[in-house]
């Protein structure tokens, strides 16, 4: 009687186990491969989901780049000496008579110590009236006044030298050595220059982005691609704003990966392959390299090459899928360019729920046997 006790037992509680789990299911760390695919378009789902082959990596591998338009490249060299609004600048003007325009009484010199330079760009001088002083040099302006006083007094001689101020200027900001504001000087009129005036950035080089703001327009630019293309080592220009960054890009790994976590990119370019070897690499004992899912919303240009349409419309939901025990697969991973945004999930492998499922069951039938114990 007994031993028909201990198996009703036995059963009735294996037979809660399999009901409880075909009902609930087990702990898991997200969905399986039948899962991912049954969201696919095939499957009346939203996305499509594509096996990575080397003609998907052509159409993928894509980066965006960085640069400056033309609005930054063509702007040339402005002088060190160049006046801005708000300097102070002294002028002397002699006259070759001893009764002048300017000059008082027994004297053929008149100096004008604090002449400040408006808003405008223009400063005041007597019988000459206004003069554009923002953009041109002392010597440009000293031509200027000269000319315009030559018509009312005698060959004029004109000296105009900065009084105050410090011309044209840059504001440098972010992850640099020395963040502050920097006068554009004769060794210091290009992008490259200034940052080494300002001491150099203060990230890792490989990783620095460099963003100038101009009237409105902005440009960024890799700092180390400033030294391999030197069409990016622009000339400033007043009131440039310079921000060194940190590379801001990252993806975020799920799954049966050794960490689950938001990672950032540690180089420029970042393969499938290299991600997963960011994070610790696959768990051995549960992950599945047939099941190295990347989630990605694409463009519609390139959704259209890799599914081989023309009839898309908008940004296309996509889940590349990587099977690392193909014969190429790890070329095809590591040809892989992961981008900005992207979600690396691995699933786990199928035994995995099925040992959960021996274990679960194993588990309750044993503490079964131990109600029993406690109830004899």
């Amino acid at each position: 009687m007994k031993f028909l006790t201990s198996r009703t037992l036995r059963a009735t509680a294996v037979f809660c186990v399999v009901a409880s789990l075909a009902a609930c299911g087990l702990p898991r760390s997200g969905p399986n491969k039948k899962e991912i695919y049954s969201g696919s378009v095939l499957e009346d789902g939203d996305s499509f989901v594509v096996s990575v082959t080397d003609r998907v990596n052509a159409a993928i591998g894509v980066t965006p780049s960085l640069g400056f338009s033309s609005d930054f490249t063509n702007a040339g060299s402005i002088g060190s000496d160049t006046i801005q609004a708000g300097d102070v600048l002294s002028l002397t003007i002699w006259e070759n008579v001893d009764d002048g325009l300017l000059a008082g009484q027994g004297a053929n010199a008149t100096i004008l110590s604090e002449v400040q330079v408006d808003g405008a760009g223009f400063i005041f001088v007597p019988y000459a009236g206004r003069v554009k002083a923002s953009g041109n040099s002392p010597e440009a302006i000293r031509r200027i006044i000269t000319e315009k006083l030559d018509t009312q007094t005698p060959d004029p001689q004109v000296m105009v030298t900065r009084a105050a101020g410090d011309g044209a200027t840059v504001s440098i900001t972010g992850k640099i050595n020395g963040q502050g504001v920097y006068a554009i000087e004769r060794p210091t009129r290009t992008l490259t220059a200034m940052l080494a005036r300002a001491g150099g950035v203060a990230v890792e080089p490989s990783l620095a982005q460099v963003k100038v703001i101009r009237a409105g327009k902005t440009g960024s630019v890799w700092f180390e691609d400033l030294f391999e293309n030197a069409r990016y080592d622009i000339a400033l220009r007043n009131g440039d704003r310079i921000l060194v960054e940190a590379d801001q890009r990252s993806f975020t790994a799920l799954g049966a990966t050794g960490a689950q976590n938001r990672v950032a990119f540690e180089t420029r370019t970042l393969s499938a392959l290299e991600a997963i070897a960011q994070v610790g690499g696959l768990q051995t004992h549960t992950a599945d390299p047939t099941g190295v899912f990347v989630l990605r919303n694409e463009s519609e240009e390139i959704a259209e090459q890799v599914m081989g349409r023309d009839d898309l419309i908008g940004t296309q939901r996509l889940i590349y899928v990587l099977n690392l025990t193909e014969p190429n697969g790890l070329f095809l991973a590591r040809d892989f360019l992961i981008r900005d945004g992207d979600t690396v999930y691995v699933t786990e492998a199928p035994f995995v729920q099925w040992t959960k499922t021996l274990q679960a069951i194993t588990g309750t039938a044993g503490t079964a046997d131990s109600l029993r114990d406690l109830s004899n």
